[in-house]
């Protein structure tokens, strides 16, 4: 997903002295507080952390209760979307006006009508709200269905995404991938086709009978030997 990313920061997580003789519970208790909320430093939501501790020393700060900075390196998974990247998440809620959907298990995106190509029409069938393309009648969006989508905005702060379906490459996964496997294939096949030799085929006139071939050799080596006698 083009959404994710990896990166490495150094941090630094200050620390009540009560705190000294569990310093790693300690700040891992202060990295799972950076789940799955929006970091302007880091500019991501942060999904995953792993700490890696070089030193065992700590910086004090002065006061009446003097605190203690904990510098380390933490390799951090971040959810970043931006305007144009494609997100995939499972569709929760078809209607007529809009399409729902969650990313990651934790965020919400919403897809309007008007974001919505005109190459879908809505129907029910059999009492279910979906989606189904002109086009392709294979081509179906409904509750359940994993969707490919492009950001238009994100709400930091409510972590949710707004969608669009306008852009082509967008749309059911599956249908997305079957669709670049019949292509591959296709391309495949005339590639093949296209490296073959063409067979060359003789006209039936020229063809001579393999023995009545044999024959006019015999015929012509017997006549240069009797010439060669004579002379």
């Amino acid at each position: 997903m083009e959404a994710l990313k990896e990166c490495r920061a150094n941090l630094v997580v200050y620390l009540h002295p009560q705190k000294a003789k569990n310093v790693m519970d300690a700040v891992y208790r202060e990295l799972s507080s950076l789940l799955f909320k929006f970091n302007e430093a880091l500019d991501g939501v942060v999904l995953t952390y792993e700490p890696k501790f070089s030193s065992n020393l700590a910086k004090i700060l002065p006061g009446i209760h003097p605190y203690f900075g904990v510098r380390f390196e933490a390799k951090l998974l971040l959810f970043y979307p931006k305007p144009e990247m494609l997100l995939e998440g499972e569709v929760v809620k078809v209607g007529q006006q809009s399409i729902h959907i969650i990313v990651l298990g934790f965020a919400s995106a919403f897809i309007a009508d008007e974001d919505i190509r005109e190459d879908f029409k809505y129907k029910i069938k059999h009492g279910k709200e979906v989606y189904i393309s002109r086009s392709d009648k294979k081509h179906r969006i409904k509750v359940g269905t994993t969707l490919l989508f492009s950001v238009k905005s994100f709400d930091e702060e409510m972590l949710h995404v707004c969608g669009s379906l306008i852009p082509t490459n967008t749309g059911s996964v599956q249908w997305l991938e079957r669709k670049a496997e019949e292509s591959q294939a296709d391309s495949v096949t005339e590639k093949s086709i296209s490296n073959k030799r063409p067979v060359e085929v003789l006209e039936t006139d020229n063809l001579v009978p393999y023995s009545e071939k044999l024959k006019s050799e015999n015929h012509i080596k017997k006549s240069r030997r009797s010439k060669n006698r004579a002379s």
